[in-house]
Parts: C-alpha cells; sequence; structure tokens
C-alpha cells in the first residue's frame, strides 16, 4: 500500500482531499400523498439523493450512511385533490386508503430506479406514524418549554354558502409577494412556497362554491421566527464558509433577512401621499418595475402600514421577511398537536412536522434494527455525523430558516451554530433548480403536465434516466429534460438528448468491458495475465478518482459525470490505439500488458460508475468474480491483481457473445444495432 500511496501522491492532489463524515444521513424531499411520483420528483431530487447516498455507501462504508425519505402524508393539497378525484368518481375508498395506494405506488416508482432507500416510510400511517406523532409533540413542547412559541390570532376563509371553514388549498388567489411569478396563490403559501398573511392574497376565491370567502378570526401557535434573525444570518454565513450549499439557494435564503417592505404601484403615489404623515418611519426605495418600495424597520411597523393602506384600499404586496412560523391549523387530516393552554383540536400544519419526519423515519429505521431510544441523536446530533438533504428549490425556504430555527429552538434560550454533541447539527442543503419539460416549467398545479416516472420507462432504461438527469447540473440553473419521444418538435434524424449519457454505457464502455473479457477469455483461458499495471495508466486513474471524489463532496455532480464521461472514452480509445487491427497471440508481451492496464481502467470506471449505474456495474463485479471490496474506496486505488485472492488460479466467469452490461431499452435496439 505504501507504493500506491506514493504514486497517489504524485498526482499532486492528495493534500486536497475532502474529508467525509464518520457517519452520514440522505434524505431526499417528501412527495406529497395525493398523486404519484412525476418528472421532478425522481429527475430532480431522488435520483441526485440515491447516487450521493450511494457514493457515500461506497465512500464511508454502507453502514455508516441512512437514507430515508417517505411520504408527506398530511395537508390540504392532498385533501383538495382527493375531494376532486371523488366527486369525479375516479377513486373508490377514503382518504386513508387514497395515501396508502399513493404511497405505494411511489415506492413502486422509487424501486423500478434503483432508488435504494434504507427506509420509504408514511408520516399518517404503520410504527414511522406513531413514532411521528410523539416526536413532533416532543418538538413542540420544547420549543413551548423554551420560550419560543406564541400565540396569534390570525385571518381564517369562511365559505359562507357552505359554512365551513376553507384549509390552505381550497383558497385560490394570487400571491401578494412582489416579483413572484407563482401560477396560483394559496390562502396563506403560493405554489412557489412564498408565506403571507392569508389577509394579503389578492383576489379569494372557494374552490368549493367559487364564491369570494369570509374572513374570520382563529388562534394557533407559531414559531418566533424573527426572534432568531440575527443567529440565522449567523447561520447563512456559516454555510456559505463551511458547506458547499448552492450559491443561488444561499441568495434566495438572505432575501428573507432584508427589513420589512411593502410595494406599492407608482399609479397610487397620490392615496399614498394622504398617509404619510400617519405611516411609521419608513425609507423609500425606487424599483425597476412600476412600483416604489417602502421600507420599514420591523415588522410590527409594516403591520400597522399595511392596515392602513387596506383601509384606504391601496393595493399593495409585501416583500419577503422573517415572519412568525405558523406551527398548527385546524385541518382535520392532520396529526393532531398537543393541548396547551386551552387550544384545543389543533392539527400541526403540515410543513413544520414534515420537517421533523425526517427525523422521525430515522428513528423508525433504527428502532427495526434493535437501535431504539434516542439513537437517532447519533446522526443528527453528533459532530461526527453529517446530515445531506436533496431539496427541490421552492422549498428553501422551509429547510432553511424555518427549520434552522426549529433547531435553534430546541437548544433553549441560548443557541449557538456550533452546537455541542447532543444537539441538532447544522444540515448540509442540496437544492436544485427545477427540471424543465420541454424547456416549460413543469408541475403537477400548472398548465405545463410532467410526465410521470414510471411513463418515462417505457422508452429508456432505468440507468440510462439516472446518468442523464446526473449530468444535467441543476446545481447551476433549470434545465429542460427533452426525451424525443415525448418532444412533438423532435426531428425524425436528431439525436435523442436522453440518450448521450445511456450512449456512453451501453456503447462505449459496454465496449470497452466486453472487448477486455472475451480477450481474456481467448488468449488467456479466462485469467487476468501477471504483471503491473503501467505507472502512467495508474496515474492517470488516481487523478481521475480524485477529481470525481472532489466534485461529488462538492456536489457538482454534472462535473463528477463529465470526467467519468472523459476517462471511459479513454478507455476506449486506449484499447483501439493498442488493440484494433493488430494480429495477437498469448505470447504477445504487447497484448499482456494492454490487458493489465485496460482492466485497470475498467476496474476503477467501474467503482465510480457504481453509484450512478448500479446493476451494470455489479454485474461487471459478477464476471470478475470477486467480492464486492471492489466499491470499497479503502481500496479504490489498488491494481485488479491486490483484489484476487490467488491470481494465478483466479478466473473470470465466462462471458457468453452478445451479452451487455448496460442493455439498451427494448425500444431502441432497432435504432443502434
Amino acid at each position: 500500500m505504501s507504493d500506491i500511496k506514493n504514486d497517489i501522491r504524485k498526482t499532486g492532489l492528495v493534500a486536497d482531499r475532502p474529508i467525509f463524515p464518520k457517519r452520514a444521513i440522505v434524505t431526499g424531499g417528501m412527495p406529497y400523498g395525493n398523486k404519484d411520483l412525476h418528472l421532478g420528483h425522481i429527475g430532480g431530487v431522488f435520483i441526485h439523493a440515491d447516487i450521493f447516498a450511494r457514493f457515500l455507501r461506497d465512500r464511508i462504508g454502507k453502514e455508516n450512511v441512512l437514507f430515508v425519505s417517505g411520504t408527506d402524508c398530511y395537508g390540504s393539497p392532498i385533501v383538495e385533490y382527493f375531494r376532486k378525484i371523488k366527486e369525479q368518481n375516479q377513486f373508490d375508498g377514503d382518504l386513508n386508503a387514497f395515501v396508502h395506494d399513493n404511497h405505494r405506488r411511489q415506492k413502486e416508482a422509487l424501486d423500478a430506479y434503483y432508488v435504494d432507500l434504507n427506509l420509504f416510510a408514511a408520516s399518517s400511517f404503520g410504527r414511522s406514524a406513531e413514532i411521528h406523532q410523539n416526536l413532533c409533540a416532543d418538538f413542540f413542547h420544547r420549543l413551548y418549554q423554551n420560550g419560543h412559541l406564541e400565540k396569534l390570532s390570525t385571518i381564517q376563509y369562511f365559505d359562507p354558502d357552505l359554512k365551513v371553514f376553507l384549509n390552505g388549498r381550497q383558497v385560490e388567489g394570487q400571491c401578494p409577494i412582489a416579483g413572484c411569478q407563482s401560477e396560483k396563490g394559496y390562502a396563506d403559501e403560493c405554489s412557489l412556497g412564498h408565506q403571507y398573511d392569508p389577509a394579503d392574497l389578492i383576489n379569494p376565491k372557494s374552490t368549493l362554491s367559487g364564491k369570494i370567502p369570509e374572513k374570520r378570526t382563529i388562534e394557533n401557535w407559531y414559531l418566533k421566527l424573527p426572534a432568531f434573525g440575527d443567529a440565522l444570518i449567523e447561520w447563512v454565513n456559516y454555510l456559505e464558509k463551511n458547506t458547499v450549499c448552492r450559491p443561488f439557494a444561499l441568495k434566495s435564503i438572505r432575501e428573507f433577512f432584508e427589513k420589512p417592505a411593502i410595494y406599492v404601484k407608482k399609479n397610487q403615489a397620490e392615496l399614498l401621499d394622504e398617509l404619510k404623515s400617519s405611516l411609521p418611519p419608513y425609507t423609500l426605495e425606487e424599483t425597476k418595475s412600476d412600483s416604489v418600495k417602502l421600507v420599514f424597520q420591523n415588522l410590527d411597523d409594516r403591520e400597522s402600514a399595511r392596515a392602513q393602506f387596506a383601509e384606504k384600499n391601496i393595493r399593495y404586496r409585501t416583500g419577503k421577511a422573517l415572519v412568525p412560523f405558523r406551527l398548527t391549523g385546524n385541518i382535520e387530516w392532520g396529526l393532531p398537536a398537543p393541548t396547551v393552554e386551552g387550544l384545543e383540536n389543533l392539527t400541526f400544519w403540515v410543513w413544520p412536522e414534515s420537517l421533523i419526519a425526517p427525523i422521525s423515519f430515522t428513528t423508525t429505521l433504527l428502532e427495526g434494527m434493535g437501535k431504539a431510544g434516542d439513537e437517532w441523536k447519533r446522526w443528527w446530533c453528533s459532530r461526527e455525523a453529517r446530515v445531506y438533504q436533496f431539496i427541490g428549490e421552492d422549498n428553501v425556504y422551509f429547510y432553511g430558516p424555518a427549520q434552522m430555527a426549529i433547531f435553534y429552538g430546541t437548544q433553549g434560550t441560548r443557541y449557538q451554530i456550533d452546537p455541542p454533541e447532543g444537539a441538532l447539527q447544522v444540515t448540509n442543503l442540496i437544492v436544485n433548480h427545477h427540471v424543465l419539460f420541454l424547456d416549460k416549467k413543469a408541475s403537477s398545479s400548472g398548465k405545463i403536465k410532467p410526465p410521470m416516472a414510471k411513463d418515462l420507462l417505457d422508452y429508456y432504461t432505468p440507468e440510462q434516466l439516472r446518468a442523464h438527469f446526473f449530468s444535467l447540473g441543476f446545481g447551476n440553473q433549470s434545465i429542460g429534460f427533452k426525451p424525443k419521444p415525448l418532444n412533438p418538435l423532435a426531428n425524425e434524424k436528431d439525436a435523442d438528448p436522453v440518450l448521450k449519457e445511456g450512449n456512453l454505457l451501453c456503447n462505449v464502455f459496454n465496449r470497452a468491458a466486453r472487448s477486455c473479457f472475451y480477450t481474456v477469455q481467448k488468449y488467456f483461458q479466462g485469467k487476468l495475465p501477471a504483471g503491473a499495471v503501467d505507472m502512467e495508466i495508474i496515474n492517470e486513474a488516481n487523478r481521475t478518482i480524485l477529481r470525481f471524489e472532489r466534485a461529488m463532496y462538492e456536489n457538482e455532480f454534472h462535473t463528477a459525470m463529465s470526467v467519468l464521461d472523459s476517462y471511459i472514452r479513454s478507455i476506449t480509445k486506449y484499447w483501439a490505439g493498442h488493440v484494433a487491427g493488430k494480429a495477437m497471440d498469448e505470447a504477445d508481451e504487447g497484448l499482456k500488458q494492454t490487458l493489465i492496464n485496460t482492466f485497470h481502467m475498467v476496474k476503477t470506471a467501474t467503482v465510480l460508475l457504481h453509484p450512478i449505474a448500479p446493476k451494470g456495474t455489479e454485474m461487471v463485479l459478477e464476471y470478475l468474480n470477486i467480492g464486492d471490496e471492489l466499491f470499497n474506496w479503502d481500496r479504490v486505488f489498488e491494481p485488479l491483481s491486490n483484489l484476487i485472492t490467488n491470481p494465478e488460479e483466479h478466473r473470470f466467469k465466462f462471458l457468453e457473445p452478445r451479452v451487455d452490461f448496460f442493455k439498451q431499452h427494448p425500444s431502441q435496439v432497432k435504432e443502434y444495432k
């Protein structure tokens, strides 16, 4: 091993190797329990989370990595969707059965894409639901006892025709947040995740009756989120300096730390002038739009101004700001909340309980492994562990400031960014931009409907899609998914962009691996020739390993895929330059060395490719006829001969003619024969 370490040092990169945690939790953003998984769920979150979790299992040991997620079972979107399909006679069963059915189909889709979760649970049924109920209640009591909760009277919409309170998704209007591009605003949040006071929703309408709803006052529990403002600024500075959180996510988070503001159209300037003397102190700022921006010193001043604007019928929009974070509501289909200070029959609002759900699922998993009690704290509350949370950009607010404020609040009244062992630690947020469908934002609630995840498997194999989505660079920008079979504008002669990475597997690497096996079978009785790998081959392999490792550590997944692409193509080029068109026999020393070198390259590429294309690479492992220590990064720099117990006697498994390690989809076979 010392020679191998010296070889690595010669690359000049060893000193810059990243440090990984001893233990890691990976979480995938939870899909709502109202439908199957769609393009965004699979292509934007779960494939990336699974590849990273598989990489960590190889890198730090599978016993040190837990990958959890589950169905987000509660909330008004599920209730409203269920109501609509019942009206259309599309489901025969109650709401609980509906969520069960969707959970089952979501798990089937994840399995079909080889997403290898340690646990895909549910928040409303099974043992995970019991644990979730207790853990959410515990979080609530800790936040209450630490003085971080407050009762607030707020507006809830009431349908006067049907005599019922309306849940969040039973009210639709326009988002009041300035600059928001959301297609729909609901009672207190829009389809892009912006939160606001229900009274601010523009042009509200009941989805049940179509009428304008009344506004009635109710009491609920809220987390005093603005009180954590300074600590949250410290937190986002910590993320910027100590993690690889993506710049656009940090920018989005920082927008919530701006001072409270109101945007008023310039054509209402006269009405605004009438209120100047009575408004709380503010500064006036010009904007690039047709509005002026009034910036206030605090949230109370902005609320006072809003009340005066409403009295004068001045239309306005509010800016992003830290506002109290709602913990409870009165929706019947929700997790029951504790009764405190006489507020009873409340349920948790879906967002705070869904932020706690990954901890509940971790606890459920560990209990099933015979590790009950506070074992979850070794993963969420230890300096030796790290939590990696894969989410879409619409959910940055919730997994960012809201979640961190909850974590702070559990520490007591004196909280810190670098808490001691036993307290909830800062998580790594891995935020992806939107997956576009044919260059349009695809949303199940919008005009452009994304294809369901299962439908894509009618045209591509899971590994082709995994490699393609992993290569797209969602950490930098929203990118279009353009499958030729689903693109009405595609020309018959056009190449399918989805198959670029698929062809790398099914054609380029498949050909390289098969060439090695067929040649060693033909000339060397299926045995790897004895000899050392050339130093230039070792150095290039080591450089590739270290570049790939760095890219994965920094969550630059498209870069990792690019590194692999270049290296795999270099294998084919090397083989062609040393073997193609040349007469060969078993006595040819050049052929022996070429096989030794090429097998080392194939071995290296197989290890790096394992998280992305697990089935194909595990088939390569099967034919190498060695154990899965091949994928162990403690031995990633070693030549293949080191992994063989008895090289002189060891034979690879016989590869029959025309057997593929990476298979094409049946619909593609004719095209590429």
